[in-house]
């Protein structure tokens, strides 16, 4: 995969529709669309706040069915797997804003707003996902489930207990222990399925909502200079119920029983005015690019426009040396009030962050109701959060247009998950044990309760399948020691695997 120049990336706003199957009031039919040079978002508002639903229920069901499925007027079904695929997003828009008059559908651009039209698309596809999901993801069969590439089991690892809340991260140490944190501030060190122990001496965090003690990173060359890394909700010295993500390393002393976290250094910690009490949107992640810097994430803490501006910490992903100091060569490190450590900025909250086998940085972040989102994070780039994406407001009302005005300089996700799967986790896949996805992305969601595997090439999908779907809320994944994808639960909080079958 080729490195662009690093200067924000405009993203595609000429669409080629070409003869495509779109959907219309009357009729589910073939309509030439032509190419456009960029897409003039229609900003008159002709109806105002509304339920999106009772939108749908209004205007489109007396001809799709009440659940896209079809009938009225000779409309065929909307629920199929094809029609669930991504690419139609904007013919569908398209053909709701623009009618098809061969179909005798009216352009409904004439009385609904963009982002209107925009959210009737994704309460279809929420639709969709309700007689899809199912259909599409694997099935136990004497307890294998049977997959495009392989067959597994799912072993459980560490089971639930009571007294142990949340785990969010695992990573492991060269000799095979199992480091656990869980996000109430504990982390657990685990041999062979046992908790033989909990660290001492970590530092404070708070379980504020969302945010807690998050990310364990042992370093990839933890033999040599035995350093672990951490995020954390860091609570305000002033306000403990007040906190921002913070990053610190340190290291594992093992005194018989006794574990102890020492030689602790900031890596990243923002000055406390920047702390706020939100619940959500911590971020957390964190990679190592092996060339001796860290990659990591920050939300934007419930504060949607800060992501857009480079004198603040939100909604960030940071590029740094492995000791906290700022790379020369950062993309903002010559800009008049910038913080010198953004790599890219724009986003909501990125849970998930990986480096392919071509050095290439990827993340998965949460949207809000629909259009979680799989992003290629290229230096310097804008990922436009707050100010466009393929989702809607929580209270089901419109929110936006997915798609930039020729003005706006934002870089567009490679895959959107609509409805969101609330994204957490993600890791390239280069075990032993599971050759055949090589080079491939393994995504989770908590929402969704999915594990993904996606294969790009470029920035072109090649494959997406759901590998597991139904274990629990996937808080993370893992490729263990022994080659076997490990996967975080919560709801049931326990840790499993993924064991190949012959």
């Amino acid at each position: 995969m080729s490195h662009r120049k690093q200067t924000p990336i405009i993203r595609p706003n000429a669409i080629i529709l070409g003869v495509a199957t779109v959907f219309a009031c009357s009729a589910f039919v073939g309509a030439r669309v032509q190419q456009t040079q960029g897409f003039q978002r229609n900003t008159k508002v002709k109806r105002v706040g509304g339920s999106v639903s009772q939108l749908y229920n209004d205007t489109c069901a007396k001809c799709h069915g009440d659940n896209a499925q079809g009938g009225g007027g000779g409309t065929k079904s909307l629920l199929t797997v094809d029609k669930f695929d991504q690419k139609w997003d904007r013919p569908f828009f398209d053909a709701t804003r623009n009618g098809v008059p061969d179909a005798g559908m009216e352009a409904y651009g004439e009385t609904m707003s963009d982002e209107e039209i925009w959210a009737l698309i994704v309460h279809i596809r929420e639709l969709q996902n309700k007689t899809l999901r199912s259909e599409t993801a694997p099935k136990p069969v004497a307890d294998v489930y049977s997959t495009k590439y392989y067959k597994y089991r799912v072993e459980t690892v560490l089971k639930e207990d009571k007294s142990l809340k949340t785990p969010w991260c695992i990573d492991w140490l060269p000799d095979g222990k199992m480091l656990v944190n869980y996000r109430p501030g504990i982390m657990g060190v685990v041999v062979k399925g046992k908790l033989i122990g909990q660290v001492e001496g970590l530092p404070e965090s708070t379980e504020l909502g969302q945010g807690g003690l998050m990310e364990v990173a042992v370093h990839p060359e933890y033999k040599i200079n035995g350093w672990i890394y951490l995020s954390i909700a860091d609570p305000k010295s002033d306000a403990k119920r007040q906190a921002f993500t913070r990053y610190v390393r340190g290291k594992l002393k093992f005194e018989g029983s006794k574990i102890t976290w020492t030689d602790q250094q900031d890596i990243f910690k923002m000055p406390e005015e920047n702390y706020n009490g939100s619940e959500i949107h911590f971020g957390g992640k964190i990679v190592f690019d092996h060339k001796g810097h860290i990659f990591f994430s920050t939300g934007e803490r419930g504060n949607g426009p800060l992501a857009q501006r480079l004198d603040k910490p939100n909604g960030k992903v940071w590029r740094l040396n492995e000791d906290g100091t700022v790379p020369s060569d950062n993309p903002f490190v010559n800009t008049p009030g910038a913080l010198p450590g953004i790599w890219s900025y724009g986003h909501r909250n990125p849970q998930g962050i990986t480096m392919d086998n071509n050095g290439e940085i990827w993340d998965t972040e949460h949207a809000p109701r629909g259009g979680d989102e799989l992003n290629h994070i290229v230096k310097g780039s804008n990922y436009g959060w707050p100010v466009i994406t393929f989702g809607i407001n929580y209270n089901d009302s419109s929110l936006s247009v997915p798609w930039p005005t020729d003005d706006q300089h934002f870089k567009m996700p490679i895959l959107r998950w609509l409805p969101s799967c609330a994204t957490s986790g993600l890791k390239i896949a280069n075990s032993k044990v599971f050759p055949l996805w090589k080079g491939d992305l393994i995504a989770g969601g908590l929402a969704g309760r999915n594990v993904d595997r996606v294969r790009v090439n470029g920035e072109t999908i090649i494959e997406k399948e759901t590998l597991s779907w139904g274990l629990g809320r996937v808080r993370d994944l893992a490729f263990g020691p022994d080659g076997y994808l490990y996967i975080t639960l919560n709801e049931p909080d326990r840790i499993v695997r993924m064991v190949p079958v012959k």
